[in-house]
């Protein structure tokens, strides 16, 4: 068994024995026409790793804080979709070019208060950034959570990430990786 798989069946069973707010039941995995569906309306493929998830556990209903975002349509906590969200951000950015959202990069879990976990799906490793808007600055919106998704899922695999209680005060490195503000986020070291 490859660590991917590996990865994938620990996913699996904790999804299997935690549901995050608002979500009923662990939703049925996407098939590969809903796959083909969303990377299509994307214009740009999921990661394998991201696709595996959404393919193989559920759509959605996994994970830290709200969990994984479905991916094509809303949940029934009334959270939006993945491939919706990214889009309407895009649009937003357009319309507000102080706000711009990056291309390739992914929300795939909300947090609340207008804060997503995002994936940047132009790199194989698929760093997983946060982005937070609510200090106000467009400059400071953004953070490296992880250096990549196999990092993040094995966070919150381990009960270790940002978000958990018990790690309050832990700082993340913030993410310059925005076209003309500085170099790529990924060049940055992990969240100390």
């Amino acid at each position: 068994m490859t660590e991917h798989e590996q990865l994938l069946t620990q996913v699996a069973d904790k999804a299997r024995n935690t549901r995050p707010w608002g979500w009923p039941s662990l939703p049925d995995p996407v098939d590969a026409a809903t796959l083909a569906r969303a990377e299509a309306a994307l214009g740009f493929p999921l990661p394998p790793l991201l696709a595996g998830l959404y393919l193989r556990i559920a759509d959605g209903g996994f994970g830290p804080a709200y969990g994984l975002l479905p991916l094509l349509d809303s949940a029934p906590s009334g959270e939006p979709a993945a491939v919706p969200q990214y889009l309407a951000n895009r649009a937003g950015g357009r319309e507000d070019p102080d706000w711009p959202w990056p291309e390739g990069v992914l929300p795939i879990s909300h947090w609340g208060c207008g804060m997503y976990a995002c994936v940047d799906c132009r790199t194989p490793e698929a760093p997983v950034l946060l982005f937070e808007p609510n200090p106000g600055d467009p400059d400071l919106a953004w953070y490296l959570d992880a250096p990549g998704l196999t990092q993040w899922l094995h966070t919150w695999l381990q009960g270790t990430g940002w978000y958990e209680e018990e790690n309050d005060g832990m700082d993340l490195v913030p993410w310059t990786g925005l076209p003309g503000r500085g170099t790529n986020g990924a060049d940055h070291p992990a969240p100390v």
